[in-house]
């Protein structure tokens, strides 16, 4: 009895520690998109222009995304979204995105990425289904700093706004043939049960975890309220 109950001991144990560090790793990607969208919005006239800010439905981070290739390219990471509700920003949910490319390349970058989910049509996609940018939804290099007749242009055309920052720079950068989808897993692991992304930020099933402080205080801050393009 003794030499069953030793392995069954170290198999809960060693299950418990799995979870217990998959659930850090969730939370500290939501940490990373507040102290990400946080430092971008607060260096002075490179950020993302509060009106264009002001007229998107979602914001959606991800903190440090994979780019790289030699011959053939691949690109991948995991963020969070958070979308308007009538009393500010919702609680975040988790969504991947990846994509490839051919071509004569070599080496990597990590970069931390911002898309603007300009209607409710980008948003239900992209927290519903799988979405391809530039096929499914139409996406485009965001403006950086000052508002120009070129932000007004940019929200008017394109579904999703990108942006980028790589070395300190950041600017906007066209995502196109990349891969958005749910990651429903991701959301078990922070909030304890099974939910969809879009209960979390469309129907706001959930309340914001203390891990989302940054992300929706950074919102809340930079963009009360939404303005209509």
């Amino acid at each position: 009895m003794r030499k069953l109950l030793v392995p069954l001991m170290f198999c809960l144990v060693l299950t418990t520690t799995l979870t217990a560090d998959q659930d850090t790793k969730a939370v500290r990607r939501v940490e990373s998109a507040g102290s990400v969208l946080d430092e971008i919005q607060a260096a002075p006239d490179q950020g993302i222009p509060e009106e264009v800010l002001g007229s998107a439905e979602c914001v959606a981070v991800v903190p440090t995304f994979l780019k790289g290739g030699f011959v053939f390219g691949g690109r991948w990471g995991k963020g969070v979204a958070s979308c308007r509700t009538p009393k500010g920003w919702s609680a975040p949910a988790f969504f991947t995105i990846g994509g490839g490319s051919f071509g004569l390349q070599i080496g990597g970058e990590a970069t931390d990425f911002v898309l603007l989910l300009m209607n409710d049509r980008a948003a239900k996609g992209v927290l519903t289904s799988k979405v391809k940018l530039g096929g499914d939804a139409s996406v485009a290099a965001g403006p950086v700093g000052r508002t120009t007749s070129a932000a007004t242009d940019a929200t008017m055309r394109a579904e999703i706004l990108s942006y980028s920052r790589a070395r300190g720079a950041f600017a906007g950068l066209s995502l196109e043939g990349s891969t958005l989808r749910p990651d429903n897993d991701a959301n078990k692991k922070l909030y304890g049960k099974e939910i969809k992304a879009e209960d979390i930020v469309l129907k706001h099933a959930v309340k914001a975890p203390p891990s989302a402080h940054q992300l929706i205080a950074t919102l809340n801050k930079k963009s009360p309220r939404h303005v209509a393009s």
